[in-house]
């Protein structure tokens, strides 16, 4: 990865046998309030978080620091006090009342390909930053784009298919993996990566660099060799 684009941060909280939900159309809980608070302090660490159209279609999220005291840490340093909230997106198709557009007085950008920019720009132009990315969203132009924007730190959410992306594309410097004490066996659900050939055993480009029990929950931190 060229210096110049942003450190990448993958996070996930995933159960036994991989699931990042279930299918019943209710979110799954895989984490407790003790490592949400441990994703609340990266989070206020970073300078974006990005996450992909479909998991804001499917989880809403408000992608903002909860932390009080991390809110105001952020401003003492000159910086906003929550990340810049990021996105991207074929469709185009993200709810004008998504949390990731009205919640939060903090940057957003939408990277918007297949002809999506347009309709998009007409409809969020004034509560976002629309980029045309053309034909396709590609991860390593908006890591370009996201660096001359001034963002040193990213920590990409989710969903599968921005997990698979940026990791397939050797696009991760570091992986944050909770792991819930059960399993879902739903084969329909979404898992944390879809399928692609990564590099396995001794060509995987991480390694173990801690792990930690929070309550029931396991923390796995993995660094680029």
């Amino acid at each position: 990865m060229s210096k110049s684009r942003p450190y990448v941060i993958a996070s996930v909280a995933m159960s036994l046998d991989g699931y990042i939900d279930d299918d019943t159309g209710e979110r799954l809980i895989l984490s407790n309030e003790e490592d949400f608070d441990r994703v609340d302090e990266v989070r206020a660490s970073v300078d974006a978080i990005l996450v992909g159209a479909e998991t804001i279609r499917r989880d809403d999220p408000r992608l903002l620091v909860r932390s009080e005291a991390r809110r105001a840490a952020r401003v003492a340093a000159g910086k906003p006090f929550s990340p810049v909230k990021v996105t991207m997106t074929y469709s185009g198709k993200i709810a004008d009342d998504a949390r990731f557009f009205t919640e939060g007085a903090v940057d957003k950008i939408v990277y918007a390909a297949g002809g999506s920019a347009g309709p998009l720009q007409a409809s969020h132009g004034t509560v976002a930053t629309v980029v045309d990315a053309g034909g396709h969203v590609l991860p390593w132009d908006v890591l370009d784009d996201l660096a001359e924007r001034g963002i040193e730190r990213l920590l990409v959410e989710g969903g599968s298919r921005m997990h698979t992306m940026f990791m397939f594309r050797d696009m991760v410097d570091e992986v944050h993996v909770a792991l819930a004490p059960f399993l879902v066996g739903h084969p329909g659900a979404p898992r944390f990566v879809n399928d692609a050939p990564f590099p396995q055993g001794p060509d995987s480009p991480f390694r173990l660099a801690e792990t930690r029990a929070i309550g029931e929950v396991v923390f796995a931190r993995y660094l680029r060799h």
